[in-house]
């Protein structure tokens, strides 16, 4: 099974989709990723979980966001699957499903748990940066669906982190205040941070949420 961390470079594939033939990084291009792993088609929650997607289309371009998706059944399957999830889930699937009938893939990205089941990938999630590097990933059970806003507010807290020497604290959501970088002095951030910053603690300073720059 892969031992992928924070700060390695997704690995590169090609693979057959359900919009047809693609290489992973020419697919994301110099966009931010989505990479995510379904148990098996024709699944309850699964379904629920890619009609969601498909309805947060706009925010995921909103951020610069491609997303795609995994499970180890076929291409007809999956077909026949994305039929049931657009009548189900009152929606269209608009991001490429790879088959990966001889798992290939979710080897390479250790998407399969043997300890949960020997040959379907758990829920897991890569958040990838446009320089291929993995940012964030998370690992579901089956039985528990995704939080779809939970990843556009992580999204939004690695693209702020990304270009601002900032942290985004507990609960964090878009619009409020962020934690200066320790690494900044009060000089620096005197200068960085226009709006001013609150000093509740040396190491604690909150400033509010900063112009993303790139």
């Amino acid at each position: 099974m892969s031992d992928l961390k924070l700060g390695d470079k997704a690995p590169d594939f090609d693979a057959e989709t359900s919009e047809g033939n693609i290489n992973f990084y020419d697919y994301l291009g110099d966009s931010w990723g989505i990479f995510f792993s379904h148990p098996a088609d024709y699944t309850p929650v699964c379904t629920t979980e890619l009609g969601t997607v498909a309805n947060y289309k706009a925010e995921f371009e909103k951020r610069n966001v491609k997303v795609i998706a995994l499970s180890v059944d076929g291409m007809e399957s999956h077909r026949g699957w994305i039929k049931d999830i657009n009548e189900t889930q009152n929606t269209t699937v608009n991001f490429p499903i790879i088959a990966d009938e001889d798992r290939k893939v979710s080897d390479l990205y250790g998407m399969i748990h043997p300890k949960a089941d020997d040959t379907l990938t758990v829920r897991s999630v890569f958040v990838i940066a446009p320089d291929k590097s993995i940012k964030m990933t998370l690992t579901y059970p089956a039985s528990t669906g995704r939080n779809f806003d939970e990843l556009l507010r992580v999204i939004d807290s690695l693209q702020l982190t990304a270009y601002n020497k900032v942290a985004t604290p507990a609960n964090w959501k878009h619009g409020e205040d962020v934690v200066i970088s320790p690494s900044v002095s009060n000089e620096e951030a005197d200068k960085m941070f226009p709006k001013g910053y609150k000093e509740i603690r040396p190491y604690l300073r909150m400033t509010p949420e900063p112009e993303l720059k790139k």
